[in-house]
């Protein structure tokens, strides 16, 4: 993939629980996200992960130069994300969030979300499976769709999960 990526904290959240934030640097030259990620996720010391998240990102944190006009449309995070993005020309935002990933993508951002990241990384043959990762996402409850999951399977010749509510 190469080239800039700004990452929200969403697909932080969801990397680091699956002790795989390296894949960021494995995919792409940079990786930066502005401060109103950088809040989300240092704000809470008790997650199992939060010195991995802290130590990766600390030296990331790029601001925004501009005015945040996006605020009343996505979360702070989100639109600042995209700011940042938009400001330093990046190649990708790395973003969850269904309505945010679409007034992004609205507004002529490239996005790429945590699934197609994982996705792309088996393809380079930085990681051996999906399915182990996509059962501790449900297991954690990550909310991806057990529908997008099951079709990122079966393109990947891997065997497809069941769901237990």
């Amino acid at each position: 993939m190469n080239g800039i990526v700004i990452a929200d904290s969403g697909p932080i959240f969801s990397l680091a629980l699956i002790d795989k934030l390296e894949l960021l640097d494995s995919l792409f030259d940079d990786i930066l996200i502005p401060p109103a990620v950088w809040n989300e996720i240092s704000a809470d010391e008790t997650k199992p992960f939060y010195d991995r998240v802290c130590d990766y990102f600390k030296d990331r944190v790029k601001p925004i130069t501009g005015f945040n006009e996006l605020t009343f449309i996505m979360d702070y995070g989100e639109s600042e994300s995209v700011i940042l993005y938009k400001e330093i020309e990046a190649d990708f935002l790395l973003i969850d969030d269904r309505k945010a990933r679409s007034i992004a993508e609205n507004l002529g951002v490239k996005c790429i979300g945590t699934i197609g990241l994982l996705s792309v990384a088996k393809d380079k043959g930085f990681i051996d499976a999906l399915r182990p990762i996509f059962e501790d996402f449900l297991r954690h409850q990550r909310y991806y769709s057990i529908n997008l999951l099951n079709a990122i399977l079966l393109r990947k010749n891997e065997d497809s999960l069941s769901y237990k509510a």
